[in-house]
């Protein structure tokens, strides 16, 4: 964090504030103590960007921190025996400290489900994560004060298709544009998402941007590299592809796990930080990536799958629901469409996020005991609810902090314009079967016919995956299970057959994400415990 001392407060701030120059401010430090006296703390909401801030106000002795609505920076702090250290990083905070805290179980809990903790938990105890679009006061002798300072407002007013299309491509234009940088430059995929900023961003721009994408070496089914040389194509970028080898990636994954704060799960992080280094020997320093738009846009297909769900779930009777109830046990194995069904019968939440991985069933035949959290109470409208929650439990959380701590220890920034303030509330307006229309990500891919290729709007979707699993197993085999094991010789936290049993299913490429959650998770706690 970037530190400034004034007469009366001491302002750390990180990020950009993209509405500084409507205020006429020359930069963020201005604009923060300006907002500070003027509207004390509810001033937050008025602030448009990513960012994470702390102001220490001499004068009331009190400190004051802030994250934006979606999570872009993290913001961790410690407090105990009167004492509070804040920081983007935990390491930061630990090396402050006399002694490493005991590790928090429901972290644990949480990220053996959603691929990272959320909430405040951190895998520390006494370290907590400030919650995204919330704010703290801290006062010594006094109790912290922690307030929410934004909500997503899902009252529905636009209902004319050709309307919300109009408007939506104004506010993507609007989002890009205030992100505009002097090397304009983009993470282009070969999807609808990063071909479409990569389009508009070339328009407004009026350069040739620099694109930059990763490819395999090796297992070509998860190479997306055709479709990026398309959109590419297309706008005339200068076009970058960087193939990750079994041995670089390797290399990277080592590195990765040193550079995050807490066990991550999502396995992108690994090609996302070795196609950084090699953005960076370009003399790029900041970029634009698509991250919110499946979201925001619904364009998972899990969404129309869950709807259907969701619509059975209310198309039953109380008969047919009591005659489910009694046979569903029978119906309990390892597939998702069980669990999914016994959610629907036992009147549980249907949809958990996209980044679920261990389910309910599966977590507790796999902990001895389960630490349990309270879910997320569900919105009326489910097509809000699963975008919700994903924003929340996904984007905010594992999503926005690997793209956070990949960019960051390359010195580089990425902006992701699909969660601009002025998008995310448009969409949340729009009526929810308008945004469904008839295929996933409806209205994007409407948008998308003036800007990018049809063989980019209609290709089968493909998530950024990579063959982790595969070259995970070739280069560790066994040793994987044994680490886990040893690790839970010590801890005695998951049941040992049952962590057998996954490593024999990922083995035949199954359960891979189950198995890469716990791998990192005993890599982590072997290095900061045993």
């Amino acid at each position: 964090m970037k530190k400034l001392d004034l007469k009366d407060f001491t302002i750390y701030f990180e990020g950009e504030i993209y509405n500084t120059n409507i205020y006429t401010f020359k930069n963020e430090f201005e604009l923060l103590e300006d907002f500070y006296l003027k509207y004390s703390f509810d001033f937050v909401s008025k602030l448009d960007g990513n960012f994470a801030f702390c102001i220490y106000d001499k004068i009331k002795n009190l400190y004051f921190c802030s994250r934006d609505r979606f999570g872009n920076i993290p913001l961790y702090y410690y407090i105990k025996n009167e004492i509070f250290i804040f920081s983007t990083s935990i390491k930061d905070i630990l090396k402050e400290l006399s002694i490493t805290p005991k590790m928090n179980k429901l972290a644990l809990s949480k990220y053996i489900q959603y691929f990272s903790t959320f909430g405040e938990d951190t895998f520390y105890n006494d370290i907590y994560k400030l919650e995204e679009a919330s704010y703290l006061i801290f006062e010594p002798k006094k109790e912290l004060t922690k307030k929410r300072y934004y909500k997503i407002n899902t009252y529905k007013a636009i209902n004319d298709e050709s309307i919300a299309l109009n408007d939506l491509e104004k506010l993507l234009f609007s989002a890009i544009e205030k992100r505009l940088k002097s090397s304009p430059s983009t993470l282009l995929s070969g999807g609808v998402d990063s071909s479409l900023i990569s389009s508009i961003y070339t328009k407004l721009s009026g350069k040739k941007i620099d694109t930059f994408s990763i490819g395999y070496s090796q297992y070509k089914n998860y190479c997306e590299l055709s479709y990026a040389r398309i959109a590419s194509n297309h706008i005339n970028s200068n076009h970058h592809e960087v193939i990750i080898n079994k041995k670089q990636y390797l290399d990277s994954f080592y590195s990765s796990l040193e550079f995050f704060d807490e066990p991550h799960g999502d396995s992108a992080a690994i090609p996302l930080n070795f196609l950084l280094k090699n953005v960076k020997d370009f003399g790029v320093n900041s970029l634009l990536s698509g991250e919110g738009a499946d979201e925001l846009f619904l364009g998972y297909d899990n969404y129309a799958k869950f709807l259907k769900y969701h619509n059975f779930e209310k198309s039953l009777s109380k008969e047919q629901n009591s005659f489910l109830d009694e046979i569903i046990s029978a119906l309990q194995n390892n597939t998702k469409e069980s669990e999914f069904l016994r959610r629907v019968v036992k009147k549980q939440n249907i949809y958990n996020s996209f980044g679920e991985i261990f389910n309910d069933i599966q977590k507790r035949k796999l902990f001895v005991k389960v630490p349990t959290f309270k879910n997320e109470t569900p919105k009326k409208d489910f097509i809000d609810n699963m975008s919700y929650i994903d924003l929340k439990l996904w984007v905010s959380n594992p999503v926005l902090s690997k793209v956070y701590k990949v960019s960051n220890i390359n010195s580089l920034q990425i902006h992701t314009p699909f969660l601009d303030n002025d998008i995310v509330k448009y969409i949340f307006s729009i009526e929810s079967q308008l945004k469904m229309g008839d295929t996933n990500k409806y209205l994007l891919k409407k948008i998308a016919q003036k800007h990018i290729p049809n063989e980019i709007i209609n290709r089968v979707k493909k998530g950024f995956n990579s063959p982790f699993n595969e070259w995970l197993q070739e280069e560790f085999g066994n040793s994987i299970l044994e680490t886990i094991l040893e690790v839970n010789k010590q801890t005695q936290f998951f049941n040992e057959n049952y962590l057998k049993h996954i490593f024999t299913l990922a083995s035949s490429n199954k359960f891979k994400q189950h198995l890469y959650s716990l791998f990192v998770f005993s890599l982590w706690y072997k290095k900061i415990y045993l």
